[in-house]
């Protein structure tokens, strides 16, 4: 049954975002959000925000209830999506992640808005491509879309240095998750099979995911990481997650210079929440 529901998570300090550029030439509103760290909120094409797009093509998806999760001090976000604009699409909730644990706690913040409904889950500073969300919607069960490497490489906006770092999907015959290798070595990566599928925090859960969330324990760096959930929901509640592989590129808003090329990106694309 094609989902309805999809949890955002919001809630990032912005460090990197926070940190001066003096390569990159920001305008006077982009700059006071970059100073606060709320990678969401920046303004990019046309002037609107980057969660915007990411809402947008949400509802292109399919999807018609959000959750944002967000800290507790986290206004601008809550008085954009309640009063200041009055979506058509989609209905829009909060739920707060009172302190930055990682992504498995702020998964666990929106365990009221899901319910029992299955519901997907994405980044606030990843703009995903429709089909990814569409195909996750449409599946019989959970399942996490992984992004093959190679066309991250020629059509994101992300540095070849950091998608070689990111995260891979192993995968069995059936084309379900085993595990998601978490910053796999250079020697490691080259003893992989092609192409590599990457892991771009892009899920479809159940509502089981929440009692994962619930039975692990932080992780070296003490945050709960929803990667951790998945692997313990695999291995101990037997859910299988089926791999939706995709063929585009994910755009990632992470520092000040990903500002003018996002924009650039996202310019010719009509926004309707």
């Amino acid at each position: 049954m094609a989902v309805e529901k999809a949890v955002v998570l919001a809630r990032g300090l912005g460090t990197r975002m926070r940190k001066e550029d003096g390569n990159v030439a920001l305008n006077q509103e982009q700059e006071k959000i970059a100073r606060k760290g709320i990678k969401a909120l920046i303004p990019v094409a046309n002037g609107r925000p980057f969660l915007d797009y990411v809402l947008s093509v949400l509802a292109d998806a399919g999807i018609s209830q959000v959750c944002l999760v967000v800290a507790p001090d986290h206004e601008e976000l809550r008085f954009r999506y309640s009063r200041e604009v009055k979506p058509e699409r989609l209905s829009i909730t909060f739920a707060v992640q009172e302190k930055p644990l990682g992504t498995a706690n702020a998964v666990a913040a929106a365990e009221a808005f899901a319910g029992n409904d299955s519901f997907l889950m994405v980044n606030s500073d990843n703009y995903y491509p429709r089909e990814a969300l569409a195909a996750l919607r449409e599946l019989p069960g959970s399942g996490v879309a992984l992004f093959e490497q190679d066309v991250m490489l020629a059509e994101s906006n992300i540095s070849a240095e950091r998608i070689r770092s990111f995260a891979v999907g192993l995968l069995d015959g059936e084309g379900c998750l085993v595990r998601i290798l978490e910053k796999p070595s250079a020697e490691v990566l080259a003893r992989l099979p092609r192409p590599l599928w990457l892991s771009m925090n892009c899920w479809r859960f159940s509502p089981k995911i929440f009692e994962a969330c619930r039975q692990i324990g932080p992780s070296p760096r003490g945050e709960y990481e929803i990667t951790d959930a998945v692997q313990y929901a695999i291995d101990r509640l037997h859910e299988r997650f089926q791999a939706v592989c995709v063929k585009k590129p994910v755009y990632d808003m992470t520092s000040r210079a990903d500002i003018p090329t996002i924009a650039a990106r996202l310019a010719g694309i009509n926004v309707v929440l």
